[in-house]
């Protein structure tokens, strides 16, 4: 039998519908099987990051339950953005959706392609915003989430509400 595994999720994007971009998402992670959706954040508008020359972002973060391997959660986030119009081009560039394996369990997970906990997590407000609003105690590297996200700058960051649908 599977083992079962919490993880966190972090969504986003800034192109096309958004919010029906973040909901499908989450629905298709809750119906795959496999899967358990736990708690989703609410959503915040969030600055670009990197690439600063393009509209902001809708972030939010979600924890799931899974029994996936976390090669299989990956194949799964790729499969999901590709479904909801996601081409890579720019990195940092506008996208339609993105999501982002942010920890799954206590693992740590350095292969190409796959790095857990997200190598960028604790630098980036927009991921840590949402993620602490529905996990301030959880730790990603022995810090927790509220701790790293209290030496950040959260300026331009706004909570605007739950995704209704």
């Amino acid at each position: 039998m599977a083992e079962w595994v919490e993880a966190c999720i972090g969504l986003g994007g800034n192109v096309g519908d958004v919010r029906q971009h973040l909901r499908a998402a989450l629905h298709l992670l809750r119906q795959a099987p496999g899967m358990q959706a736990l708690q989703a954040s609410s959503l915040f508008r969030t600055p670009p990051w990197g690439k600063l020359d393009q509209p902001p972002f809708l972030n939010m973060a979600a924890i799931v339950r899974t029994s996936l391997s976390p090669q299989e959660l990956l194949a799964l986030c790729l499969a999901i953005e590709r479904a909801q119009g996601r081409v890579r081009e720019d990195r940092w560039g506008p996208r339609t959706l993105d999501l982002d394996i942010l920890t799954y369990g206590d693992r740590h997970i350095a292969e190409p392609g796959l790095a857990i906990p997200h190598p960028h997590m604790a630098v980036r407000a927009f991921v840590l915003a949402p993620l602490a609003e529905i996990a301030p105690d959880l730790r990603v590297n022995d810090v927790p989430v509220r701790d790293l996200l209290a030496q950040l700058d959260i300026s331009g960051i706004e909570n605007i509400g739950a995704l209704e649908g």
